[in-house]
């Protein structure tokens, strides 16, 4: 079978995309002054911008958002009459944890058994080189038929809002026919698939007090309330037995009607260690697309090396609630709020901090947009049929833009499979996913211009 010319063009423009992606992983752009400096990422926003200018991109900007942070705009008109199209990504990272784990530098792009590892690599600098690459193809292939709207996000990982409530402020900026959110990706390696939801999200720092200092455990050990010992009680209350979560008030038995996720497959890419059970009830499926999660992501507590024998007089704990479809993260937040508060033990002082929240997402799978990159799928993957899945994590700004954009069909792809184990060490991106999804993004724009005309 001859191949398509995009799929041509593209393949012929993976090495520039990988001599691009190296040089965009090496910004350690995470958006939190407290790991890495702030000019990490102005860096990396300086060279998205620079990127979107080659591609004669006009009005580019580095917008500074209400969070501090800093997302790259930019506009390419198209033919006179032509829908408009925005593509969003991130460029943006998750701090690369322990990096003596990693194989590889997190921040320098390397090969290995065939994939390319490095932070952001998948999650979602790839995202980024994934749009570029479509409209380089199309370019070289009779010229791009839609506007295109690019942004790309300077906060996303840390839920702090920041693209979201500029956009509310100047809604004239994103608006668009269709937007294609570029950071989800195929729910297995060649397996083209668009996600379909969200789920939410809420993030709380809860801070426990007890005493005004701390003491000699083999003094006042066993009367003295241990603020640590609280937190453990309090944040064993936010699950059952079986690790399905419990917050008060909080519905926790949806179910999933949809392509599933064997519970044997969910093992090996969750790296689940052998004898060692999965938490919850019901499917998989509906446990991480349906249901809420909460997840201990932090504790402030002495380290083990250096520990003294003492009664702790303060412990603090960051708490991630996933949010499914169909619930509201403000009321959520309340609940958890509201829950954090009545459950901790010995009537210890409770202190409670929202860092971050975002609202579940429900796409119209129906609409013609979803025609379109079927079909455009099919031909970057031939003999396979598009899927539609959910995803357990979030992106805020998808329901920003459905409540802005009411009328706008928002389509979610990109290049997070489970093999790339995105915000885990050795974050890694398929190059051939890379480059089929760029065909399917390429021919996606030409199918949907042309249905605009039909």
């Amino acid at each position: 079978m001859t191949a398509h010319p995009i799929s041509e063009t593209i393949a012929s423009l993976m090495p520039r995309a990988k001599a691009e992606l190296t040089e965009l992983v090496a910004f350690q752009s995470v958006a939190d002054p407290a790991v890495y400096p702030r000019s990490e990422c102005d860096a990396a926003a300086e060279w998205v911008a620079g990127a979107l200018r080659d591609e004669d991109f006009q009005d580019v900007a580095l917008l500074d958002t209400p969070d501090g942070s800093r997302s790259v705009y930019g506009y390419l008109p198209g033919p006179a009459g032509a829908p408009t199209v925005l593509l969003y990504a991130h460029y943006d990272v998750q701090p690369p944890l322990d990096e003596s784990a990693w194989l590889s530098p997190p921040f320098e792009l390397t090969e290995r058994d065939g994939r390319w590892f490095g932070r952001g690599s998948a999650d979602c600098k790839g995202g980024f080189i994934m749009h570029l690459l479509a409209l380089r193809a199309l370019k070289a292939n009779g010229g791009v038929p839609v506007s295109v709207k690019v942004i790309a996000e300077g906060s996303e990982e840390q839920g702090t809002g920041g693209l979201e409530q500029y956009a509310q402020a100047h809604p004239e900026l994103l608006a668009a026919d269709t937007v294609v959110i570029g950071d989800t990706g195929n729910f297995r390696a060649g397996l083209p698939t668009v996600t379909s939801t969200l789920r939410g999200m809420t993030m709380l720092r809860v801070q426990l007090d007890t005493l005004e200092g701390n003491l000699h455990s083999g003094q006042f050990g066993g009367a003295a309330p241990d603020a640590l010992a609280a937190m453990i009680q309090l944040l064993a209350s936010l699950r059952a037995a079986d690790g399905t979560t419990t917050v008060d008030g909080l519905t926790a038995d949806a179910k999933w009607d949809g392509l599933q996720y064997p519970e044997a497959e969910f093992r090996q890419d969750a790296k689940v260690l052998n004898g060692v059970g999965l938490i919850g009830t019901g499917t998989v499926a509906d446990r991480i697309w349906a249901r809420p999660a909460v997840t201990v992501i932090g504790i402030d507590c002495p380290p083990v090396v250096g520990a003294t024998p003492s009664v702790q007089a303060g412990a603090r704990a960051q708490i991630s609630l996933r949010v499914p479809p169909g619930s509201d993260a403000d009321e959520a937040t309340k609940l958890l709020t509201a829950h954090l508060r009545s459950h901790a033990p010995w009537g210890a002082r409770v202190s409670v901090e929202q860092v971050g929240q975002g609202q579940p997402f429900r796409a119209d799978v129906s609409s013609p947009a979803y025609t379109a990159m079927a079909d455009a799928m099919r031909v970057a993957y031939p003999g396979e049929e598009m899927q539609s899945s959910g995803m357990g994590g979030s992106i805020p700004l998808c329901n920003a833009l459905s409540v802005l954009y009411p009328e706008a069909e928002i389509l979610l792809i990109g290049l997070s499979e489970p093999e790339a184990q995105i915000h885990a060490v050795n974050e890694s991106v398929s190059p051939q996913e890379l480059e089929r999804m760029s065909v399917a993004e390429a021919l996606f724009l030409q199918n949907y211009a042309a249905s605009r005309k039909a």
